[in-house]
């Protein structure tokens, strides 16, 4: 798998060794040619074309780079969706919006005031890993909220809502 670092060791040594193999094939004299600008050492002159060519490729490797990136995350968040699509224990999506519209106003991504409890539905930490959740609950999909709140309400009721259940 390649990384980051990996790409970027990569061009780092393009761009180190590039000039200077033009400098070489240049002659790398000290003539002078008279250009539109003044004087323009020729080491310069040869340099420019391959210059261009070379960040063109850079960028276009790049903008490559950052798009397959995007796709693969595309991709991922699309499995991780279609896997909580539907909802454990028969509770129905109705009785959940309306828990997440009292909780958070229905944000998946709402934090309360001291930050102890996060997402749509309001997790804290340990009821979120109690049913199957990892990581911090406000970043996961909103589908995967969903299917956690499913869980929870299938095994406990309305009980971990107090006020909103």
């Amino acid at each position: 798998m390649l990384t980051k670092r990996t790409y970027f060791i990569g061009v780092l040594l393009t761009l180190i060794v590039f000039p200077a193999a033009a400098l070489a094939a240049g002659g790398g004299g000290s003539s002078v040619r008279v250009g539109v600008s003044g004087a323009e050492p020729a080491g310069l002159a040869a340099l420019r074309r391959p210059t261009v060519n070379f960040h063109r490729t850079i960028h276009r490797t790049v903008a490559h780079l950052e798009a397959a990136h995007r796709a693969k995350a595309r991709r991922k968040r699309q499995r991780r969706e279609a896997l909580y699509a539907t909802l454990p224990g028969g509770v129905s999506l109705e009785t959940l919006n309306a828990i997440a519209a009292c909780e958070s106003g229905g944000d998946p991504t709402a934090v309360s005031a001291d930050g102890s409890y996060r997402g749509k539905y309001q997790f804290d930490y340990g009821t979120w890993e109690s049913v199957g959740g990892s990581g911090d609950p406000a970043e996961a999909p909103e589908a995967e909220q969903d299917y956690r709140a499913a869980l929870l309400y299938e095994r406990s009721g309305s009980s971990p809502w107090p006020i909103c259940g």
